[in-house]
């Protein structure tokens, strides 16, 4: 390896190590700033960026073939999808009925017991 391809890749490293900071250090200061509901908007934004980041670097998604791009499109996918499922399902379930006991700690629906 030539000795400017080694320093490109130390250049490229460090670049991304102060990116990936100044993004933690943003989400950092985003966790003091009272934002409403725009804080979760912005926070889910820079976790995006920073796995966007990290896709394209580290993952060199960017220089990758076709197949491995779409295979990594579709991961990204296949979770949105899940977590939209769940993110859906979860505002309509019912809240689960407190069961109601008897005083010796018997469930109300169980049968009595016979006593002597």
């Amino acid at each position: 390896m030539s000795a400017a391809r080694e320093g490109g890749l130390w250049r490229q490293g460090l670049l991304m190590g102060a990116a990936l900071m100044a993004l933690l250090a943003l989400t950092i200061a985003l966790a003091f700033v009272p934002l409403g509901r725009l804080n979760g908007v912005a926070s889910y934004g820079i976790a995006l960026a920073k796995a966007g980041l990290v896709a394209l670097v580290f993952m060199k998604l960017g220089r990758s073939p076709a197949l491995v791009r779409l295979a990594a499109f579709a991961g990204v996918f296949w979770l949105a999808a899940l977590c939209l499922l769940t993110f859906t399902d979860y505002p309509f379930r019912q809240p689960i009925e407190q069961q109601q006991t008897r005083p010796g700690g018997q469930p109300a629906d169980a049968p009595l017991l016979l006593r002597k």
